[in-house]
């Protein structure tokens, strides 16, 4: 993996699916220089950010925005075990790192910091809550065992700290970690596996992603 280094709110959002400049950026994880005062930040899809980009000394902002990751699965296609692409409609392509475009239009944008007041050791570790399944409002359910996501980025190579997965379907299911005084961030491209008939309807759920420093 290639890094590149700079010197230059506790984070908690949420994804809604539905199933029916200067050096090229390689953004996977990037050294930043410890502050005052201690802070993680998490950011899902869109997020927002005061005074320009972190190494401008832009400072990271509230965004309730739940984002949305849906597909609609043609009527000749239902339950053909064929995984159907999904596409997110967060149109958050850019790092907040310094502006890079390192995310694809339909990708979500997975990222954030953990920075300590010096230097230090240890890992914030980035959670998902899937427990409760997709459901069209009739009875009818999809868990979210069903839905899967590859993790990449524009400029990558290497590991990915949010790596390539599928939902277990869990309360607390780990994603990756941010370790001290570094950012992180992946673009996820999600995926419905369609391995079996499902009854009509608009079924949406919602995963809760929460990163916790020690």
């Amino acid at each position: 993996m290639r890094h590149r280094s700079r010197s230059l709110c506790l984070g908690h959002c949420a994804l809604l699916a539905a199933a029916a400049c200067g050096p090229p950026a390689q953004a996977y994880t990037v050294s930043i220089s410890p502050g005052s005062p201690r802070a993680i930040y998490l950011q899902v899809g869109v997020g927002s950010f005061t005074g320009g980009n972190y190494n401008s000394g832009g400072q990271p902002a509230n965004n309730p925005t739940i984002n949305t990751v849906s597909v609609t699965v043609p009527t000749a296609a239902v339950g053909s075990g064929a995984a159907q692409a999904m596409a997110s409609n967060t149109g958050a392509t850019s790092s907040f790192l310094d502006g890079f475009a390192f995310c694809n239009t339909g990708e979500l944008y997975v990222g954030g910091f953990y920075r300590l007041t010096s230097s230090g050791t240890g890992t914030a570790t980035l959670t998902a809550n899937s427990s409760t399944a997709l459901n069209n409002g009739s009875g009818s359910t999809i868990p979210f065992t069903q839905i899967t996501w590859v993790s990449s980025g524009n400029g990558d190579t290497g590991t990915q700290p949010f790596a390539s997965g599928t939902f277990t379907g869990n309360a607390s299911q780990s994603i990756g970690g941010i370790s001290s005084n570094q950012w992180a961030e992946s673009c996820m491209t999600f995926s419905y596996l369609n391995t079996a008939v499902r009854a009509a309807g608009t079924y949406t759920g919602q995963v809760t992603y929460t990163l916790t420093a020690p």
